[in-house]
């Protein structure tokens, strides 16, 4: 009933918007399209070439910078969670190393959804996890999303979509510097004490161009991992919260692992030179380190006496345990380079474009308390609130690309045909990445390392030949036809397993390949109405993590598996663009994914110890087919309002190893999103009002967590975002962020941030 009251409320809501957005229209027409001017065209890559979004054969969303300041912003993983078909979700803390959830169009995970800057590929070596927090929205100048398969024109990885930030260089001197602070109106609630600093100069020096900026943020967070346990603790203890797990059993939480803080920091350097008209160099280089953790945690049982308790021990079947190590939980930190150096040029009628990059990541590394076999420490090994063992492991990584494309017009004497825009290339992409993992006698300092216990390390590569053609037939219909063949190969895999019989393991270098084809067109109607539709399909070769990587736990034992092969996709879909008067936009889209190969985990029935051995296999269908609705439309120069409705039936079509998972949801997509904002600018006032809703997700793939607001769930939600700014001079202005406005209390399986605030100040020149 919830589910249905909240889904007829946002469909409601959407079509309340709309017809707002009419009856304005329809009664101030004249002066509406007298002051309205059209919205501006923007410049894409959608083809790997320049276009105007209104000519893009595929669904395309461009955020820009103005639109940027405009909204509540604290990452660039916010600014593309507005755009229909789009799921971004950060667990916890604004600065969290991972991103754990972004798909589009119900593509599910990161390793199938390409993520760039400039051309070079965010998605990390070893296991394809984001790495969105640290990267500042001043220094980029618009994000464009690409919905749909690309492996056609970009490889592996661009099975759902591509999302590519582009950064700029200034055209004069200018000087930035902003500085903020926020905090919960409720301590202890939301994300305490977030502080930001950023400092950014630029300048154009004739043919020559530079930008620096540097970026600081930290905050003390809030308590938002819970400590349970899954009996009831013992009577002379008092305190504890009944609660239940997802799918309904029976838990009692006795405290939280503190509050959830962090850090990080960011340097970014980029240089241009312009040699003539047609030839462009460019250099960038980002750097970001940082870290997060917890504070003390805290317990919520007292004693009879009312002193804090954090261990106790009932013998039983099983015993009924409590140790200070269940309250603990580890640290995250972070350090890596891009660098990227962009060549542009243009001889006759030749334009020849390259790219050269390096993901350097020299640090991810994951510090963990001992809590006996849960962690898979020895039975008596306890960390405590002060020190005790642990465990800690480091991934560096690099990740290589290099990029040629050329384009080239042609002019062939035929009847149809005659104009074509040829875009041709290669591309070489290489991983390599290592873990090794340690025993540490002192959770808090991973400098106290001791023994060595696991290591895997492994390589990969792909090299893809990529043609695409651009065909006008006629003044209104364009169509495009592309393809791209890539071979992809792992080697030098290995994995040590210290003490366990028959590690190590040498595993042997595989190879594969794959053809990606596309199909596409876009059909000018009107000035007003375009259509379009696409069919391709796509691929994404299993990541060095699912091949060779292994880990525990506390029930299982998962292993990676080197034989797995490739996942693919075919995709299409239809729609159609249309503005009924002026500063009005409506797109419509239909779509179909059709997945195989997915790669699962099995559990084999097989014990090490007492965990389940878990395998991953190639043997998975999926079928996703869903509908985008969105609509905007700009109310003079003052006013703009938008509105957007997703709908995904993302399924599981075929899963052996599982079949109870066949007709489920697949986990972590949203059935339903909607999505509805206004701004308003005039004068110095600008102000913003953004809602967002999200069905319930699933975490299992039976999806039998269906249970909401307990720790664990993935809630529906439905949350808004405000910013109000004023410009007190010419060149500075003071604005008031306000994250869930109303309060709402949800989990996406750790506790979510309440409302929060966030006062900002920047000077520019």
């Amino acid at each position: 009933m919830k589910k249905k009251y909240l889904l007829n409320s946002v469909i409601l809501g959407f079509v309340a918007s709309f017809m707002l957005n009419s009856n304005i229209l329809a009664q101030e027409r004249k002066e509406v399209l007298k002051k309205t001017e059209e919205l501006p065209e923007v410049v894409v890559t959608a083809t790997r070439t320049e276009i105007e979004v209104e000519r893009a054969p595929a669904s395309v969303n461009v955020v820009n910078r103005e639109k940027i300041e405009k909204r509540s912003i604290k990452t660039l993983d916010d600014v593309v969670n507005e755009i229909s078909g789009v799921y971004v979700h950060r667990t916890r803390v604004v600065i969290d190393t991972p991103t754990d959830a972004i798909s589009i169009r119900g593509i599910p995970g990161y390793r199938r959804n390409l993520v760039m800057i400039d051309g070079i590929p965010l998605n990390d070596p070893q296991g394809g996890s984001l790495k969105w927090s640290g990267f500042r929205f001043e220094d980029i100048d618009r994000i464009e999303v690409v919905k749909g398969p690309f492996s056609a024109l970009y490889g592996g990885l661009a099975m759902g979509g591509v999302v590519n930030i582009i950064s700029t260089l200034p055209e004069k001197r200018e000087f930035v510097v902003k500085t903020g602070y926020g905090s919960s109106f409720e301590r202890g609630k939301s994300l305490d004490d977030l502080k930001k600093i950023y400092i950014s100069y630029g300048d154009k020096i004739k043919n020559f161009r530079f930008f620096l900026s540097y970026g600081h943020e930290s905050l003390n967070g809030f308590p938002s991992n819970l400590a349970t346990v899954i009996t009831k603790p013992p009577n002379y203890v008092s305190g504890w919260k009944y609660n239940t797990t997802p799918d309904g059993k029976s838990r009692w939480i006795v405290g939280d692992t503190g509050d959830h803080k962090g850090w990080d920091q960011n340097f970014t350097l980029r240089l241009g030179y312009e040699l003539d008209r047609n030839t462009k160099i460019r250099f960038s280089t980002m750097k970001i380190w940082g870290s997060s953790s917890y504070d003390r945690p805290h317990t919520y049982l007292k004693d009879s006496l009312g002193n804090p308790v954090w261990n106790y021990f009932i013998p039983g079947i099983p015993p009924n345990i409590l140790v200070e190590a269940m309250f603990l939980a580890g640290k995250i930190a972070k350090d890596y380079t891009i660098y990227s150096l962009n060549f542009e040029t243009k001889v006759k009628k030749l334009k020849t474009k390259f790219i050269l990059g390096l993901f350097d990541q020299d640090k991810y590394l994951f510090t963990t308390p001992c809590v006996g076999n849960v962690t898979a420490c020895r039975p008596n090994e306890y960390a405590t609130k002060e020190s005790g063992p642990g465990k800690t492991h480091n991934t560096p990584a690099k990740g290589y690309i290099l990029d040629l494309q050329f384009d080239l017009p042609l002019l062939i004497n035929l009847s149809y045909f005659k104009h074509h825009l040829l875009t041709f290339g290669f591309s070489y992409k290489r991983g390599e990445a290592k873990t090794k993992e340690y025993k540490i006698t002192n959770w808090k300092k991973e400098g106290s390392k001791t023994s060595l216990l696991y290591e895997t390390k492994g390589k990969d590569k792909i090299f893809g030949l990529f043609i695409q053609d651009e065909l006008p037939l006629s003044e209104k219909f364009t169509l495009y036809l592309g393809a791209r063949y890539d071979w992809w190969k792992t080697f030098d895999g290995y994995e040590n397993n210290i003490g366990e019989i028959g590690y190590p393991k040498k595993y042997k270098a595989r190879s594969s390949s794959s053809f990606s084809p596309k199909f596409s067109f876009i059909y000018k109607i009107s000035e007003k109405t375009s259509f379009r539709g696409s069919i391709g399909s796509a691929f994404r070769p299993p990541m060095l993590i699912e091949l060779y990587r292994s880990y525990m736990t506390p029930i299982s034992f998962f292993y990676g598996n080197p034989k797995l092969k490739p996942e693919k996709s075919i995709s299409w879909d239809l729609g159609i663009r249309h503005s009924f008067w002026g500063g009005n936009k409506v797109e419509i889209s239909y779509f179909e994914n059709y997945l195989k190969d997915l790669i699962y985990t099995r559990r084999t029935g097989k014990y090490i110890g007492f965990r389940e051995m878990v395998e991953s296999l190639n043997i998975g269908k999926a079928r996703i087919k869903g509908v985008e609705i969105s609509l905007e439309q700009q109310l003079g120069k003052s006013v703009r309002t938008f509105a957007n409705l997703t709908w995904n039936d993302a399924k599981v079509k075929k899963n052996p190893a599982n079949p109870e998972t066949e007709g489920k949801r697949i986990t972590y997509i949203p059935e339903t999103m909607f999505n509805i904002g206004i701004e308003y600018e005039r004068g110095p006032f600008s102000l913003s009002l953004i809602g967002r809703y999200r069905s319930k997700v699933y975490g299992k793939d039976d999806n039998s967590d269906k249970k909401e607001g307990v720790f664990g769930s993935y809630d529906s939600y439905f949350i808004a975002n405000t910013k109000l700014s004023y410009k007190i001079l010419k060149n500075a202005k003071l604005s008031l962020n306000i994250d869930n406005l109303f309060d709402k209390k949800y989990y996406y399986y750790y506790l979510e941030p309440k409302r929060s605030y966030f006062l900002e100040f920047s000077y520019k020149f």
